[in-house]
């Protein structure tokens, strides 16, 4: 009896040990999976540029933005200019000019120039034009000879490059709102490229075109540049990560998700995805020329551009069909039959490429005539065979993905504030500003 008792005894600690053992290993293993949390989220941030206004290194293309290598290179700076050739310095006269070849003997060995205004100011490049005329650029040109021409490359802090990229991006008499979130936009992505440079072997980051985003095609101005300030050092994160932020021109009142290029696996596709560009009043782009347009094209035409731009011949087309679309109505799949046989194209670049071509003009819905371009306006369209015509019909203009630029403005013109506009066309992503 005595022995039961002890026995029973035992058992009962045994128990209650066993349970006070459990819930401390229970504690300790979510203590763990905290600890593991918070360095996989210290340790993806690692990659993380500071926003702290650093230098950005900027390719500089030649006329029309073609290409990256100049032939020469002509510059001045109103209050002269110091060249520097490896150690050695010397300096120019206000206003005179200096020309470099890739034979020059400072770019022996591999050496680079660099050339800085002697007053802090502008040096004005006279060998290329931009929109606004003969460019003139802050911070420091080094140029880079190479077998193919020389490669000009403009150092400057990334605020003040933003001053040359929202206008050269957006129309400086937009609403301020609409700039200020252009402005975000733009600074989201150059931080991007500071994480991943898109010119290693130059050290450099981006260039001055469309492949990233247009910069020094238009001069500087007041409005802009306020956008730029009044938005210092505010960024877009998603999770705590500085978020890949895209944009274009016009919406037909939805934007595309990154299905529009096959890639919405990508994790930025949890914020870039298809929204509705409207408000309380139905579409906020719905009177803007680009809204909706339509291409009347002859049967014979198209088969041969379709042809030169996929370099396959399937004879004149009988057909096209879109076989698959996205949200919002973009396509993402067309086959195209012919005479002699059929393709597929897949993703929205690729089709408004098919598609695209000079030999039809674009009617847009203000009854305004633009000519056909190398890319179909955008892949939100429809198509129909009318007799000897292919007739499309499409709305918006660009991509599609990410903010709208004249969705924002009209947005904006409607008293939205740039943080709304943000908020509409990048959801769950957070604008930040940091000191």
């Amino acid at each position: 009896m005595d022995t039961e008792k002890k026995t029973g005894g035992h058992s009962f600690f045994q128990k209650a040990a066993g349970i006070q053992f459990g819930y401390w290993a229970v504690v300790l293993l979510l203590l763990f999976l905290i600890l593991v949390f918070d360095v996989v989220i210290r340790k993806l941030s690692w990659d993380e540029p500071p926003i702290n206004n650093p230098d950005l290194r900027v390719v500089i293309k030649t006329d029309a933005f073609a290409e990256i290598f100049h032939p020469s290179v002509r510059i001045s700076a109103e209050g002269g200019m110091r060249i520097c050739y490896g150690e050695e310095e010397q300096e120019t006269a206000a206003g005179e000019m200096a020309e470099f070849v890739p034979d020059d003997p400072g770019f022996q060995d591999g050496g680079r120039i660099r050339l800085t205004a002697k007053n802090g100011g502008e040096l004005t490049l006279h060998s290329i034009q931009r929109a606004y005329g003969t460019p003139s650029y802050a911070g420091t040109i080094e140029l880079r000879a190479e077998k193919e021409g020389l490669v000009i490359i403009n150092e400057l802090p990334l605020e003040k490059y933003l001053c040359r990229v929202v206008p050269s991006e957006m129309p400086f008499y937009y609403e301020l709102e609409a700039l200020k979130a252009q402005a975000v936009c733009a600074r989201n992505f150059a931080y991007q490229q500071i994480k991943e440079p898109g010119y290693p072997q130059y050290e450099a980051h981006l260039d001055d075109s469309t492949r990233y985003q247009v910069y020094g095609d238009c001069q500087e101005d007041e409005g802009t540049n306020r956008a730029v300030e009044e938005t210092k050092n505010r960024v877009l994160r998603y999770r705590g990560r500085l978020a890949t932020i895209l944009y274009f021109s016009t919406s037909c009142g939805y934007t595309a998700g990154l299905e529009a290029w096959g890639t919405e696996k990508d994790p930025a596709g949890r914020y870039l995805k298809t929204v509705a560009v409207k408000g309380e009043n139905g579409d906020y782009e719905a009177e803007l020329p680009w809204y909706r347009w339509k291409i009347e094209v002859p049967v014979k035409t198209l088969s041969a551009q379709v042809c030169t731009n996929t370099n396959t011949d399937i004879g004149i087309i009988q057909d096209i069909e879109i076989t698959e679309t996205g949200a919002g109505g973009i396509a993402l799949q067309i086959r195209i039959t012919g005479e002699q046989g059929s393709i597929t194209v897949d993703t929205e670049n690729k089709i408004r490429k098919v598609l695209g071509g000079t030999g039809a003009e674009v009617i847009r819905q203000d009854g305004s005539i633009e000519p056909g371009t190398a890319l179909l306006p955008s892949a939100f369209f429809t198509v129909e065979k009318e007799g000897d015509l292919f007739v499309i019909q499409g709305g918006g203009f660009g991509h599609g993905i990410g903010m709208s630029q004249n969705g924002a403005n009209e947005m904006a013109k409607q008293g939205k504030s740039c943080e709304e506009i943000l908020a509409l066309f990048f959801p769950n992503v957070k604008l930040e500003t940091e000191e």
